[in-house]
């Protein structure tokens, strides 16, 4: 199965939930037989659950995390991390580009952005380039409003209330 026309959608916001909603939007698409990757901006800990059961789901939903572990400083980020991010993007295109995938999702590309890893014309040109039949989601806090515009769908994750300001630390299974 194909998609007869892709969109572009974002998550974005303050909260918790933009990954997770990526991921179910791939486990649906898996489900009907569609071929998912996921590359992970900043996020080089691990592995996290995600990545357990993209193991359990191949061939038809890849995973790849990039960046180092720990925080990026988003004030002085590491020479290191402005590369890795540079090489996820490069990543990005190339499986944009293939005819593997029928949805492309490039989690924290925003927060990438917003590091200033890489730049907004970067994901604008990502947007501009995507193939007609195939699905991209970007993820991560701070999307940019021009990001936001050339985008199809957009979902702002708000923090109403968060158990962690309550103490509870991230936890396997579920934040991890």
């Amino acid at each position: 199965m194909k998609l007869e026309r892709g969109c572009v959608q974002i998550y974005t916001g303050n909260c918790k939930g933009k990954t997770t909603a990526a991921l179910g939007l791939a486990f649906r698409a898996v489900g009907r037989g569609l071929k998912v990757i996921m590359i992970q901006f900043m996020k080089g800990g691990g592995p996290y659950g995600e990545h357990l059961a993209a193991e359990k789901l191949a061939p038809l939903l890849t995973i790849i995390p990039t960046g180092r572990e720990g925080w990026v400083n988003k004030d002085n980020p590491a020479k290191e991390d402005v590369e890795l991010a540079g090489q996820a993007l490069a990543l990005g295109r190339e499986k944009l580009l293939s005819g593997d995938y029928d949805l492309v999702i490039l989690d924290e590309i925003n927060g990438a952005a917003g590091f200033g890893l890489i730049s907004v014309e970067q994901i604008l040109e990502l947007i501009s380039i995507r193939p007609e039949q195939v699905e991209l989601v970007l993820t991560g806090r701070n999307a940019d409003p021009r990001v936001v515009e050339a985008a199809d769908l957009v979902t702002e994750m708000t923090e109403v209330k968060h158990y962690y300001k309550a103490g509870v630390p991230a936890r396997i299974g579920i934040e991890k």
